[in-house]
């Protein structure tokens, strides 16, 4: 297997010293595998960066590796294009792991930036959990160069800093606090004042009760349904709507008329109009911090899940709101109105920091820098 992996990785890199041939442009290329459209973060740093200066090419490559042989091959034919636009390009910035960017061997003139996708350094990934039953084997990591050939990699806070150093195996010299772009729009009242607009124009009724939201992590390989169904049962309808918005990647389904299950908003749209919001152990907490929404952990296979996935942070101490295992404690706890608004502040000003300018302004600021 290392074997044919390496002649794969000398061939590609024979293809790309060609392609390299073609002149460097006055471009920036976004590549993402989060998701087949433009992230809101890639959205906004796109219309940013065209304001700025109208005559830089950007271009965005946002397509998922998803699992099927047909699929893999489809994403190995878009890696060519990957290759034609980052050896054209004086700026790559990624929000994930690509591997044209770790396994190849770019012009010296290139500048990568690794921007990730998540705020925060909740769970461990990357280096930081090679090995490990959510992680990636180490032999597979070294050959395929992971997170190799990044020039900067942005976090959202200090208190982050050492942690996404470990997770990209980079020195700190790369590291640079810059939040994500869609912190401009978490703390902005207008465009909160229109995502709850938004949710309403659909959700007519749904405020004339108290809301909660249940926004769990994605779990491989594992059946939440009766997990989910515990909560719902506890919920009191004739005071409360329930919103649940499972992770995209989850094919669980609920099937229940009490509940709101909904696929049309984002997590943070649903967010705005709630009063209450139950998670566990996903990286949203910190969107969600920083709208100071009262927060609840419903952790019910909390010592599985820790033995399985190790964090940067201790869950049982860090996480500014109640943690149970059970859903009859957290549904009373929101009854009872058990929450410190003031734990929720200082957990999002602790883990994304504060800018000056705007946080699309900075890193498109910085990017241009770059050009130059």
């Amino acid at each position: 297997m290392a074997i044919i992996i390496k002649i794969g990785i000398f061939l590609i890199n024979v293809f790309y010293f060609f392609i390299k041939l073609f002149p460097t442009k006055h471009k920036v290329t976004f590549i993402s595998r989060q998701k087949n459209v433009m992230s809101k973060d890639i959205e906004m740093l796109y219309n940013d960066l065209k304001k700025k200066d109208s005559s830089l090419t950007i271009v965005c490559l946002c397509k998922k590796l998803e699992g099927n042989l047909f699929n893999k091959f489809k994403y190995i034919l878009h890696m060519f294009v990957q290759m034609y636009h980052i050896a054209t390009s004086k700026v790559v910035v990624l929000d994930s792991y690509c591997i044209c960017i770790s396994i190849l061997k770019h012009k010296k003139n290139l500048k990568v930036i690794q921007m990730w996708h998540a705020m925060g350094s909740f769970k461990k990934f990357g280096y930081s959990i090679l090995d490990q039953k959510e992680g990636s084997s180490s032999k597979i990591a070294h050959l395929m160069g992971m997170h190799k050939n990044y020039d900067y990699v942005f976090t959202s806070s200090e208190l982050c800093l050492d942690n996404f150093a470990d997770a990209f195996n980079v020195s700190k010299d790369k590291m640079m606090v810059m939040p994500l772009p869609c912190v401009d729009l978490l703390t902005n009242p207008k465009h909160i004042k229109n995502s709850r607009r938004k949710v309403l124009s659909k959700y007519k009724d749904i405020n004339k009760k108290k809301v909660i939201l249940y926004a769990p992590t994605f779990r491989k390989n594992f059946d939440m349904t009766n997990d989910i169904n515990n909560l719902i049962n506890e919920v009191d309808f004739s005071k409360y709507n329930l919103i649940i918005k499972l992770h995209p990647l989850s094919d669980v389904v609920i099937d229940d008329e009490r509940v709101i299950f909904d696929k049309s908003f984002s997590t943070i749209d649903m967010a705005v109009v709630s009063d209450y919001v139950i998670t566990d152990y996903s990286a949203v907490v910190f969107e969600i911090a920083l709208l100071n929404k009262p927060l609840f952990f419903y952790a019910f296979d909390k010592n599985t899940y820790l033995d399985e996935r190790n964090f940067y942070m201790d869950f049982d101490k860090d996480m500014p709101g109640i943690i149970s295992t059970s859903a009859n404690e957290i549904i009373k706890a929101i009854e009872k109105e058990k929450y410190d608004l003031k734990k929720v502040k200082k957990f999002a000003s602790d883990n994304v920091a504060k800018v000056h300018g705007g946080y699309t302004n900075n890193i498109s600021r910085f990017i241009i820098g770059l050009l130059d």
